[in-house]
């Protein structure tokens, strides 16, 4: 890690000694993906990598050199030896900056999240593309070391506003080019179009995570009595008694809804990672993003 990534624009997202520890990552895969140049990462093609992948008859003009001579001594016929390439790494992160990700600094934690993930590809190499929605913020690519600190910077930048529609996220995202490489969705899903977002995001072959920021009032409302609410994000208002009868209600409601998000995204092989704005965020990156393999 150079002097520049620690006093870059942003770099306050997470400090020095988070950002030490995140240079030893690298941005995981749970299936071969192929990128566009060299890069840490497997690829669907063959190359020129230390990891054995498969054999192939010989044919006049192959590398001698990788003729497989034990192979040979054993059948009495020539093959070849293949080995993974390595290729970069498309990197999408969808960043939902509408105005219900201003309760308890949710946005604050999205953005710290987004930061690692792009700290990591992008000291690694990797292409980094943010895309913030509401689309208020143009999609901006990111690559190279020297464009961390311009991403923290964008990161730092985004307010909450408006509402999302994040299956419209979803498209706008699969509709630009390039290899399928890895989405990130961080959101509090709070959209009534989330299960179509889900449901999307993977449809060109990207790995795809969602990672779920969550307010300790989003699950346990901190008020009593006659009230009314107000939507941050419609203006729609509801005139609620916050009975124990409600409260409990409300605990079992976010329940099922809680394991309907996490149960849609296995069934659609897309990872799932919660995650509280209370919760540390090395904690975070270090244990579930491991655990679903998007990092390593």
């Amino acid at each position: 890690m150079t002097d520049a990534d620690l006093h870059a624009p942003g770099a306050d997202l997470l400090g020095p000694e988070v950002l030490a520890r995140l240079e030893r990552l690298q941005l995981g895969t749970r299936r071969k993906l192929a990128g566009r140049f060299s890069g840490e990462h497997r690829s669907r093609r063959y190359g020129t990598s230390l990891d054995f992948a498969d054999v192939r008859d010989y044919h006049p003009g192959d590398d001698y050199r990788r003729i497989d001579y034990p192979l040979f001594a054993r059948t009495d016929q020539l093959f070849v030896r293949l080995f993974d390439a390595e290729d970069d790494l498309d990197v999408r992160v969808v960043v939902d900056h509408s105005a219900s990700m201003a309760t308890d600094d949710k946005l604050g934690t999205a953005a710290r999240l987004a930061a690692a993930l792009g700290f990591v590809g992008l000291v690694r190499r990797d292409v980094v593309t943010v895309h913030a929605w509401p689309a208020d913020v143009p999609p901006r690519r990111f690559a190279g070391r020297g464009a961390v600190g311009p991403l923290f910077t964008m990161l730092r930048e985004l307010r909450p506003t408006g509402g999302t529609d994040l299956a419209a996220a979803a498209t706008a995202v699969l509709a630009r080019t390039g290899p399928p490489g890895v989405t990130v969705l961080i959101s509090d899903l709070l959209s009534p179009t989330w299960p179509a977002a889900i449901e999307r995001l993977p449809g060109r072959g990207a790995d795809v995570t969602v990672v779920h920021v969550l307010a300790p009032s989003d699950v346990e409302p901190g008020f009593d009595g006659d009230l009314e609410l107000v939507d941050a994000e419609t203006g729609e208002r509801v005139v609620v008694s916050m009975t124990p009868d409600a409260r409990s209600g409300y605990r079992a409601a976010v329940a099922a809804w809680l394991d309907d998000v996490e149960a849609r995204c296995r069934r659609r092989g897309v990872g799932y990672v919660r995650v509280s704005t209370t919760d540390d965020v090395i904690d975070v990156v270090l244990r579930g993003w491991r655990d679903e393999g998007l990092l390593r």
